[in-house]
């Protein structure tokens, strides 16, 4: 059995487990199911939520700017790490500020961003940017260090101005490290989203929907359901990037199992 399929076959055993003892001691416990709902009107929730249209336009409107916002922070972070990982200078220069910056969390910058933007879907886009970009940003610059001094000499003394080795040696080599950051960023960056729609007004999406099931009906079970389907689409994203980065730097894991192997 692919040890892929045996991971999946053992989380899926421990969620079953989890859900009957959920059950079994919110029925011995005699508690109130408007307070703590059953693991059962949680799922009837849930499935209610996928016949939902609103909930599924919400999903829509949150991935849309989830996939605006990783384009933009990848486009800005790769480049941003591979010049500072190829100047030590500069990267030494900045360093302070991004430690400063870095731990902000990004929902705190929502009304100060709204003043700025002065739209909802921008601001969101932009907190998002914020948080998904750091990941991207070290580990590429990390990435870049992790390069072969000696690849780089090799290729500056045969007259490869710092562009082109960055192009054949640099970011060939970092690529693995940026893509365990864009999967790191690509769920964070979907939690804060669903975190800035909950705080936002005027917002759609995910949050959006939450918030205005809170203020309505305020049904635990519902909003249990939805924070299950938060969990599950944040799951299915960062499985999917993480096959991707296996699929795609298969000769990377390999190199590494090696090395810890010989170790």
């Amino acid at each position: 059995m692919p040890a892929v399929l045996h991971r999946a076959y053992r989380g899926a055993a421990g969620l079953v487990l989890l859900f009957g003892a959920a059950q079994l001691a919110l029925w011995a416990g005699r508690v109130n199911p408007a307070t703590f709902p059953l693991p059962t009107a949680v799922l009837g929730s849930a499935a209610g939520l996928a016949r939902n249209g609103s909930f599924l336009a919400g999903v829509g409107s949150t991935m849309r700017a989830w996939a605006e916002a990783m384009a933009i922070a990848v486009v800005i972070a790769v480049p941003a790490g591979l010049l500072l990982g190829t100047l030590p200078l500069a990267e030494a220069a900045v360093r302070p500020v991004i430690e400063f910056v870095r731990p902000v969390p990004a929902v705190v910058l929502v009304p100060l961003v709204l003043l700025i933007v002065q739209d909802n879907q921008r601001t969101e886009i932009a907190v998002v940017v914020f948080a998904s970009g750091w990941p991207v940003l070290i580990n590429t610059i990390y990435g870049v260090r992790s390069v072969d001094p000696l690849a780089v000499e090799t290729l500056r003394s045969f007259g490869f101005g710092p562009l082109s080795v960055a192009r054949r040696v640099s970011l060939p080599s970092a690529a693995p490290f940026i893509a365990t950051g864009v999967r790191v960023a690509a769920s964070f960056a979907f939690v804060v989203a669903v975190a800035v729609e909950l705080i936002g007004t005027g917002m759609g999406g995910i949050g959006a929907f939450a918030a205005q099931e809170e203020n309505g009906a305020g049904d635990m079970a519902v909003m249990i359901a939805i924070a299950v389907w938060t969990g599950l689409i944040g799951l299915a994203v960062n499985g999917a990037f993480a096959a991707a980065e296996r699929q795609l730097f298969r000769w990377h894991f390999t190199l590494a199992a090696v090395a810890g192997e010989r170790s």
